[in-house]
């Protein structure tokens, strides 16, 4: 980042629970190489929140979508990495989005979503068209794969360490973020 930006945050979502996920693996990478000027914090809320009631949203609104919330509203982006489970969205990452549906932190939410898998082409369009039904704002240049599907855990570090895996994880990064600029700076105008 140059100087004279004022510093992100991009608020991170992985579609998996599992502790050894590739999708949270490629996440992590990418938190690694933030350059200054970028916080990206992973979610790990996802498998606290209750399953979405439509009645609870007003009055009873429970303590882990508020914490979700709040940390949304205050990201500058989201950064989504999700599998796909029988040809669909994960379930918690689902009902995660489904708390925010009608909230006021997702609309005009700069979104960039990248897949730790070669295959997943059904989820990537079933959430695809949640987020947009959602209204954010997808900034489709940034989406990228790097393939991590089963791959052992050392065979994961060695491809996101990788140079040229670096760079792509970079690149799309610094996308990302000058994505949001421009915006800031057209509103700005």
């Amino acid at each position: 980042m140059t100087s004279g930006r004022q510093p992100l945050f991009f608020y991170a979502l992985a579609g998996s629970l599992r502790k050894a996920s590739s999708n949270r693996a490629l996440l992590e990478a990418l938190c690694a190489i933030a350059p200054s000027g970028i916080t990206i914090e992973i979610c790990d809320l996802i498998g606290d929140l209750p399953i979405f009631n439509p009645d609870r949203e007003a009055d009873d609104m429970p303590a882990s979508v508020l914490a979700l919330t709040a940390k949304i509203r205050a990201a500058d982006g989201l950064i989504i990495s999700s599998p796909e489970y029988a040809h669909g969205i994960p379930g918690g990452l689902k009902n995660a989005l489904d708390w925010l549906v009608s909230r006021d932190e997702i609309p005009h939410k700069p979104v960039m979503l990248i897949h730790a898998s070669h295959r997943g082409d059904s989820a990537l369009e079933a959430l695809t068209e949640v987020l947009k039904t959602m209204s954010v704002r997808l900034v489709e240049e940034t989406s990228f794969r790097i393939n991590l599907l089963g791959k052992t855990p050392e065979q994961r570090r060695a491809i996101l360490a990788d140079s040229e895996t670096r760079v792509i994880l970079m690149k799309n990064l610094q996308r990302f973020a000058q994505a949001i600029a421009r915006t800031g700076a057209d509103q700005t105008d």
